[in-house]
């Protein structure tokens, strides 16, 4: 099975939100309409900001908001935002030495064409597409502990 980290699934969730809202978003705004921790928001909102894909406003009436148009956004720019380069495998990750059989691997060269095929599916899929977005109620505790176990995770070096 291929899965994206609680962080990567919780960015596009609050990108979809801001994609959504005609307005500046602080953190504990953000968290409260997403049911995810406070500190787990502030750390993903940090980390789309540093990628270029969220503006920070100051002031009394600042928070985030999208840097570009939410149709200039894609999924692929906020999950590599928050995990790094999309990468099925460790031997697509131009990280060499990673695998012991890398020199040998016959799919090697496969698995870099099933790679770019996945994230160009990622790449077309748009802000616009998924904006306003919002997890049902009955989803919003799970995904609170969830975000609090990442985030213990996360702060623990995991």
């Amino acid at each position: 099975m291929i899965r994206l980290t609680n962080l990567a699934d919780y960015a596009v969730v609050l990108a979809g939100r801001l994609a959504g809202n005609d307005r500046r978003s602080n953190a504990a705004t953000l968290a409260e309409e997403t049911g995810l921790p406070v500190a787990t928001v502030a750390k993903i909102l940090g980390a789309m900001s540093r990628a270029g894909l969220l503006a920070s406003h100051r002031g009394l009436k600042g928070g985030f908001s999208l840097a570009r148009p939410a149709s200039e956004i894609s999924v692929a720019d906020v999950i590599e935002a928050v995990d790094g380069p999309i990468a099925l495998v460790h031997c697509i990750e131009n990280a060499p030495g990673d695998c012991d059989f890398e020199p040998v691997c016959a799919m090697r060269l496969h698995w870099q064409v099933i790679n770019h095929a996945v994230r160009d599916g990622l790449e077309r899929v748009r802000l616009s597409d998924i904006a306003g977005v919002t997890p049902p109620a009955a989803a919003l505790a799970g995904r609170a502990r969830s975000a609090t176990e990442a985030g213990r995770g996360a702060s623990e070096g995991q």
